[in-house]
């Protein structure tokens, strides 16, 4: 799915069950270093891969603190791929819904890419290497009418998803591609708990959805910039 050697990669999010799937992926396609912050120290104790030479666990690192993303992405060498898995959802319709809501949902799934984008942007630049950036925005950014009941939520995604194909034309001249899938709900222990009596079936799996990523993110992605690509499974 790409050959990664030699290659520096941040994962945002990576603790959590795409992260760690993606990060297993990337280590196992031969990645030199995968850099993962984390904010809660709890998310680092139980990372399966903290122990692995080429990962290497930043934290506390508040994404929706652009100065603390800054100075997490200076820590970086030569930058070849970032990948942004932050984020957060809530269920609640737009009745429901008040200004701190759409905050919210503005700042854990806007802002923590849009600052990760800049600084990673930066850094590839140094570098002089290009790069691949890959977000996640949701299957409601394509589909704005499945988004009811969740209007903040979907909203916010859909604006990850203008801002991936914005940045995309952007930065094409530096040699740098910027992509973002967009799953449906995915396979996850959280999902199975809030959804006992859903079809699982349906669900993507996390190491499906990061293996699409993989590749968006690979140097062998030689052509593919400013997509959004639905990873809905059979959902």
């Amino acid at each position: 799915m790409g050959d990664y050697s030699g290659c520096e990669v941040v994962v945002t999010g990576g603790t959590g069950a795409l992260g760690r799937a993606l990060v297993k992926a990337l280590l196992d396609a031969g990645a030199a270093l995968c850099r993962v912050p984390y904010i809660h120290a709890g998310e680092a104790e139980s990372f399966p891969f903290k122990g692995d030479p080429r990962v290497k666990l930043v934290g506390p690192v508040e994404l929706t603190d652009e100065e603390q993303v800054a100075k997490f992405y200076a820590g970086s060498g030569a930058l070849w791929a970032s990948i942004h898995l932050a984020g957060g959802f809530a269920m609640k319709p737009a009745a429901q819904s008040g200004k701190a809501d759409f905050q919210s949902m503005t700042a854990k799934n806007l802002l923590t890419c849009q600052l990760a984008c800049a600084a990673a942007v930066k850094a590839m630049k140094r570098a002089g290497k290009g790069g691949r950036i890959v977000n996640v925005t949701a299957r409601t950014a394509l589909e704005p009418r499945s988004g009811a009941g969740m209007t903040a939520y979907a909203a916010s995604k859909a604006a990850v998803a203008a801002f991936t194909q914005a940045l995309a034309a952007e930065v094409a001249g530096d040699g740098i591609w910027v992509n973002a899938v967009a799953p449906s709900i995915m396979d996850t222990p959280a999902n199975r708990a809030a959804m006992p009596k859903a079809n699982y079936d349906s669900w993507p799996k996390v190491e499906e959805v990061a293996a699409t990523i993989l590749f968006l993110a690979s140097p062998g992605n030689r052509v593919t910039s400013g997509a959004i690509v639905p990873v809905y499974g059979k959902s």
